[in-house]
């Protein structure tokens, strides 16, 4: 619209109102997002505010995540794209851990890389081509995560990378049909679970059941109890020096776990014959919970799957869970498991509107509906509403993941270089459970085979 000098002086009022309504429309099409520019008003609400539209750009998110679940990120995201203009690039890659090193060696490294170890992410930051994270996502961090998994993201004393999933593996699975025939109850401390156990020993009951095979991987469960026991009853600073051999598997506090485990899944008096531990799949370890062959398993929510069909997984059904109570009074809500972590390698402005997006519980709450029904992605995203979950498994686990004061621990095995977290403790676990091999043996074996720093 032009106006002339004359028309200007002649309706100085109404052209001013013009004039302002026109600076008014162009400013919001060009910072709005819900704008003219084709953003969406109802995407945005669930995207959250302070985004910047930028049409045209596109972040590269490299991951591990392949198939079914790909499409799952894809869908969880569009509501940001839809909002922003940003398009993400979900490339997914069954070989992920060995193709980033070499993409940011040769110069190509993605936008952002969704890690799914600590070690990856210190790796990545010694090459000098990861960036630490913007103030917005290390704020959302402070704010809705407990501090074990910001200093998961952290390299020597630097933020970088924000949790993306989460999952569970300090979960005891039941039968609660079988725990009220019997008049048992849920323990809440480890006294009295060994209490019961023993009580279900004095009835001829297999109070634990446990399975170690896994074909190449056999061995790998008793490394979780191990760890569950090591961050219960020393903490997570002995723990994440375990995972460096600062603390080695003949230290102290190391074969005192190894005892308590001896103690428990090498008991007879609890798991009848100890061998069969070797050479029962961790799969059909399970199946004795809804008949009550087996009363009680340590395992990971996952395993719900190996269930006979038709058990019903519920509070008052054939199987469900309980939280693995604590040892020392001084390690709060221990926790073990795993996740992912998202680390960038550049600071573009699209970058960082993508990384502070995937920090913010909107993502969080995006991701778990893309799940659908049968659920089975977890956030320790505290910002996320309990009734987001569909599942109650999942809203269990969640709770214990994003509660504040948890003192949560990567997965050690995963952690420790594949010589030992993948090799040795394999191997050297399942002779410990098959053969009766003293602990201290068990523990110089792996300690001998670490290797040699570099």
């Amino acid at each position: 619209m032009a106006l002339s000098k004359k028309n200007l002086m002649i309706g100085g009022g109404s052209a001013a109102v013009v004039i302002v309504a026109i600076v008014v429309v162009l400013i919001a099409t060009l910072s709005s997002p819900s704008g003219s520019n084709g953003t969406s008003a109802a995407n945005c609400a669930n995207v959250g505010t302070g985004y910047a539209v930028q049409q045209g750009k596109t972040v590269e998110v490299f991951t591990s995540v392949v198939g079914d679940e790909l499409t799952r990120y894809t869908a969880a995201s569009s509501d940001f794209t839809a909002c922003t203009g940003i398009k993400i690039n979900w490339n997914g890659s069954d070989q992920f851990e060995a193709q980033l090193p070499v993409r940011v060696a040769g110069g190509t490294a993605p936008d952002l890389a969704l890690v799914p170890q600590p070690g990856l992410i210190a790796q990545m930051v010694a090459t000098g081509k990861a960036v630490p994270a913007p103030s917005a996502v290390l704020s959302n961090v402070d704010k809705y995560w407990s501090k074990s998994w910001s200093g998961l993201g952290s390299v020597n004393g630097t933020f970088y990378a924000a949790p993306n999933s989460a999952n569970m593996k300090s979960l005891v699975w039941y039968s609660p049909k079988q725990f009220a025939k019997y008049h048992y109850t849920v323990p809440t401390t480890w006294a009295q679970m060994f209490t019961q156990s023993d009580k279900m020993a004095a009835a001829h009951q297999t109070a634990w059941c446990g399975g170690i095979g896994s074909g190449g991987a056999t061995g790998w469960p008793a490394t979780d109890w191990l760890e569950e026991v090591v961050v219960r009853e020393a903490g997570a600073t002995v723990y994440n020096n375990w995972i460096t051999h600062k603390v080695k598997f003949s230290d102290a506090p190391i074969i005192h776990a190894m005892n308590t485990v001896l103690g428990w899944m090498g008991n007879s008096k609890y798991v009848g014959k100890v061998s069969t531990i070797a050479t029962t799949t961790f799969q059909d370890a399970v199946t004795g919970i809804p008949s009550g062959g087996c009363m009680q398993l340590q395992q990971a929510s996952f395993i719900a799957a190996s269930l006979p069909a038709g058990s019903v997984v519920s509070p008052t059904g054939d199987a469900w869970v309980y939280y693995l109570p604590g040892i020392n009074p001084a390690v709060t809500t221990p926790v073990e498991g795993g996740g992912e972590f998202y680390l960038a390698f550049n600071s573009s402005k699209a970058t960082v509107e993508a990384q502070t997006f995937f920090s913010t519980p909107q993502w969080a709450i995006a991701r778990i509906k893309a799940a659908g029904a049968n659920g089975g992605w977890l956030s320790a995203n505290s910002g996320v509403p309990a009734a987001t979950y569909s599942t109650p498994l999942d809203a269990l686990s969640a709770k214990y993941l994003a509660d504040p004061t948890s003192t949560f621990v990567f997965d050690a095995s995963d952690a420790m270089p594949a010589a030992i977290g993948n090799g040795a403790e394999w191997t050297g676990f399942t002779d410990w459970f098959a053969n009766g091999t003293p602990v201290k043996t068990v523990a110089a074996r792996i300690d001998a085979a670490w290797p040699a720093s570099k």
